[in-house]
């Protein structure tokens, strides 16, 4: 059977065999280490082994899901790798099937994680020690009680300091997470994995700095009463009872004169606007 065969059935994820004991599949690779590699009987009996055992291979994808991963991406790799465990088995070494089929099924899941889910190319030996990392990280903090810095983590684990740092650096690379990804909550509702408040912010400086280029010219057009109050104003962010004070009005006074301040300049920058729209 095909890999693409295999990855299918195993789409199906069928009930059946899920609480079933690997060991009944030993007998059959027993038998069909006796079968000769191709025939009918080989390749009918190799299928079957194969769809006894995809439950494990969906098991682990479980296991790894959620790490940036779609589980059915996962669940295709952990079949590939079911695929590998029947093919490799051995059955006079000894060893049981279960024994030698889990660890050949995560080394395909890690090995997946480790050479297509970075966002962007990081040297192999990198992403080697990036594992090595996340095996030393949480081991040191224990000991020490706090995060480990670079240079521990470098000394214990007998490397280099730069290249841990760039290990480091690196994790934040490992993975990315799409704009259009969605969660699946308790209720069934598909949620955005990203809240859309997070992907911008309303950034006031740009508001401002337009003004500040529309409005600058104009300013030269008031008179220095004018000026002085839009500085106290908006400058100093002095509140109209406080410009009051300095000036000896009152906040009456203010108010009015800072609404006509503002509206002459507002009037002015229409015309300005218009007339380069005309020109």
């Amino acid at each position: 059977m095909s890999p693409e065969h295999a990855v299918s059935i195993g789409h199906t994820r069928s009930a059946r065999g899920r609480g079933d004991s690997y060991d009944n599949l030993e007998p059959l690779l027993r038998e069909l280490a006796d079968l000769t590699a191709g025939s009918p009987e080989h390749a009918a009996l190799r299928q079957s082994v194969i769809e006894k055992a995809l439950p494990l291979g969906e098991h682990i994808a479980q296991r790894y899901s959620g790490r940036g991963v779609e589980y059915e991406d996962l669940a295709q790799i952990a079949a590939c790798g079911v695929i590998l465990a029947v093919d490799r088995f051995d059955p006079t070494v000894g060893a049981s099937f279960l024994g030698f089929a889990i660890p050949t099924v995560m080394g395909e899941v890690k090995r997946y994680f480790r050479d297509s889910t970075w966002a962007v190319r990081v040297p192999r030996r990198i992403k080697e020690l990036r594992q090595q990392l996340s095996v030393a990280i949480p081991e040191l903090a224990q000991r020490l009680d706090r995060d480990p810095t670079a240079r521990e983590l470098a000394e214990h684990l007998d490397t280099d300091l730069t290249e841990v740092t760039q290990a480091l650096i690196a994790n934040n690379a490992y993975t990315t997470q799409s704009l259009d990804a969605r969660s699946q909550s308790d209720d069934g509702d598909a949620t955005p994995m990203i809240a859309p408040a997070r992907l911008s912010v309303v950034e006031e400086g740009y508001a401002l700095m337009e003004d500040s280029i529309t409005i600058g010219p104009l300013l030269g057009t008031l008179s220095e009463r004018e000026q002085r109050i839009l500085r106290m104003r908006f400058g100093q962010e002095m509140s109209q009872a406080e410009i009051a004070k300095v000036l000896g009005v009152s906040q009456m006074q203010v108010s009015r004169l800072l609404a006509q301040t503002l509206k002459k300049l507002r009037d002015q920058a229409v015309d300005s606007e218009l007339a380069q729209q005309i020109a």
